[in-house]
């Protein structure tokens, strides 16, 4: 191990180590300096709690991996034991089953959580920000409060700044959160597209969070993706429910699978076999289990080869 400078703990030529004793560790303003790093410099960024800490989703989404000190070490969104082997920490070789701590209950009552994923591009002089904005009025009521690049977030909510920001900033992963009380974050990717082609693809995904005795409204889903489509057209929308902490923000512990509720893709489709359709404007919607079983994932991935692969797709627009 190599003492690091700059506030990391621990310097390797594989991995820069970062301890946080703290109940909440989000993705700050030091810890992003500290992704730009390593990204630079090929190293992959550990950060070490202690087992009764969380972190928010921005920093679960993010390159960093997590790493429980709980009578010895695990990988705190998969439960898999790690031990240092000198230059990082990496899976045990012989490890059978998931660390102890991970498989203990939760701190908090486990409740659902809406999952939306949306993919869409944009042609290089697009305003952006839209998809954010449409996104969380109509899935929580509420318009977007703020944005930023780490948390808390710095900006309050101008599309104006934020399409700034990214014409500026090739590869730009932004946070924002609505107003209101319900707990709802978004994050956003932005990247260039690809040679030949000009412009810039978007991934957003928007979770919100709900009480343990409350329930998603699946059954709402397809309707407001579909008004979405009347402000703005996607490419896809991913719905999909997780379990989890109704604030958010996630325990180094088993929460449970997720369970795909549908997709909507842009465009208009005769199949695939088996497959329920319905038409949201110039989206198609395409049930996958309405959230009540990860079983339904196989039913995803087959929608997902189809929709590469079909020629018989009438893209409109």
């Amino acid at each position: 191990m190599i003492q690091a400078a700059g506030g990391a703990d621990v310097l390797t030529d594989s991995a820069m180590v970062v301890l946080h004793d703290r109940p909440l560790v989000p993705l700050s303003p030091t810890i992003s300096e500290f992704l730009a790093e390593c990204e630079a410099t090929g190293r992959t960024l550990q950060i070490v709690t202690p087992s009764d800490a969380r972190i928010t989703v921005p920093l679960r989404t993010s390159k960093a991996q997590w790493i429980v000190h709980d009578n010895g070490y695990y990988e705190g969104l998969t439960g898999r034991p790690m031990h240092w082997d000198g230059a990082m920490f990496v899976p045990v070789p012989d490890a059978r089953n998931y660390a102890p701590t991970y498989t203990t209950p939760l701190a908090a009552p486990i409740s659902p959580q809406l999952v939306l994923t949306l993919q869409a591009t944009h042609t290089p002089d697009a305003p952006l920000g839209q998809y954010v904005h449409h996104l969380m009025h109509l899935f929580t009521g509420h318009p977007p409060a703020g944005w930023g690049l780490t948390e808390p977030l710095q900006h309050p909510w101008d599309t104006a700044d934020l399409t700034a920001h990214v014409r500026t900033t090739p590869n730009t992963r932004l946070i924002a959160v609505p107003y209101g009380t319900r707990p709802a974050i978004a994050t956003a990717s932005f990247t260039p597209l690809s040679a030949p082609s000009s412009g810039i693809a978007e991934t957003t995904t928007l979770t919100i969070g709900y009480g343990p005795n409350e329930s998603v409204p699946v059954d709402d889903v397809p309707s407001l993706i579909g008004e979405l489509a009347a402000e703005a057209v996607p490419t896809t929308v991913l719905a999909r429910i997780d379990p989890g902490r109704p604030d958010l923000t996630i325990e180094p512990r088993w929460a449970g699978p997720s369970s795909p509720i549908g997709l909507a893709a842009h465009g208009t489709f005769t199949g695939p076999p088996g497959f329920a359709r319905r038409h949201l404007g110039p989206l198609t919607w395409f049930p996958l289990g309405e959230g009540r079983s990860p079983d339904y994932w196989h039913r995803h991935q087959t929608l997902q080869t189809f929709l590469r692969t079909s020629q018989d797709a009438e893209v409109m627009h």
